[in-house]
């Protein structure tokens, strides 16, 4: 089965063709970074806006890509949620269109459990496993029972991860995107050198809000900080509390395998210290290259599939859910 991928939750517009939910044929993503970047984050309309200038492109290029016609494709995926609802109107009106054109099936992909899929690319993966998803909107445990099976365990209950990186980005002076700018800079510095907090929140659950504000009122009581050595010791209380939250699910609940997943996934530390706990616990440790932990349409084309095997779908209908933070649950 041939299914064209369709992204544009955020600030990425992405098309992918996939062969049976596990080979890539191509995966196209077009950044919106330089647009974004005077503004210190993304900004809503713009998004949309580049979004509606790029997708004909997008789209066009991953079919080349792939050395296919759109008659090709057997059926359609768009990320429908959640996201910017400017940004997902412009992927999920685009995929009607091309579907309802073709009279092909179209389905809609739920971002986050897209994000758990980027991992059946490259790894000999099958459920159940374990996924833990950590993003700039979302930090998620997620058990994947089967394909089509997602229960959420836990999930952030205030700031996610990746804001966290990026809020304390902005109070370093780092330019955006702030994550991989607080990796780079966390290089430099002692991961030990300041005690910031590890908050204690439910067994499952994050909090990640109290560490930013410890953050903000270290430098404002030290003047002459270390901003490698903040930073370092920032990231270490994040991956530190995201590895062992994961581990005590995976250990309670029997798992053998765990996958790392969304756009914090790059971060050097996170998976170092992911290669670390797992290694000591004797799980498997599963992690997309960087370039699939970021928003890409091929993880929603790999997510897609595996829907359609339940049966085909029209959703001509389908609307979008900007505010959907948690993944589908038990189905």
């Amino acid at each position: 089965m041939i299914i064209l991928g369709i992204e544009t939750s955020c600030d990425e517009t992405s098309a992918a063709v996939v062969k049976d939910g596990r080979r890539i044929l191509s995966n196209i993503i077009a950044s919106q970074t330089e647009v974004h970047a005077p503004f210190g984050g993304v900004v809503p309309e713009l998004a949309a806006r580049r979004h509606i200038e790029a997708i004909g492109y997008i789209t066009e290029q991953a079919l080349s890509r792939a050395g296919i016609l759109l008659e090709a494709v057997d059926a359609f995926a768009v990320a429908n949620g959640p996201g910017l609802v400017g940004a997902l109107l412009v992927g999920v009106n685009y995929a009607k269109g091309l579907a309802f054109a073709q009279g092909k099936p179209l389905v809609g992909v739920h971002h986050i459990e897209g994000h758990v899929c980027a991992n059946l690319f490259e790894n000999d993966l099958a459920p159940p496993f374990l996924s833990l998803v950590v993003s700039g909107g979302h930090t998620i445990l997620i058990e994947v029972r089967d394909y089509n099976v997602y229960h959420v365990l836990g999930g952030t209950m205030d700031d996610a991860a990746g804001e966290a990186f990026d809020k304390v980005a902005r109070l370093l002076g780092l330019p955006f995107p702030g994550g991989p700018q607080v990796d780079k800079l966390a290089q430099q510095g002692n991961p030990h050198s300041i005690a910031f907090p590890r908050a204690k929140v439910g067994e499952f659950s994050f909090s990640f809000s109290g560490l930013k504000t410890a953050v903000m009122q270290y430098l404002a009581k030290n003047k002459n900080f270390n901003a490698a050595d903040v930073a370092a010791s920032f990231q270490q209380a994040v991956v530190e509390v995201l590895a062992e939250k994961t581990i005590h699910a995976a250990q309670k609940f029997g798992y053998n395998a765990v996958a790392l997943a969304g756009g914090v996934a790059c971060n050097r530390a996170l998976r170092a210290q992911f290669e670390n706990v797992c290694t000591s616990a004797n799980l498997q440790l599963h992690m997309p290259t960087p370039v699939l932990c970021t928003d890409n349409a091929a993880m929603i084309a790999a997510r897609g599939y595996y829907q359609l095997q339940q049966g085909p779908q029209k959703n001509w209908d389908m609307d979008v859910y900007p505010a959907r933070m948690t993944a589908q649950g038990d189905k």
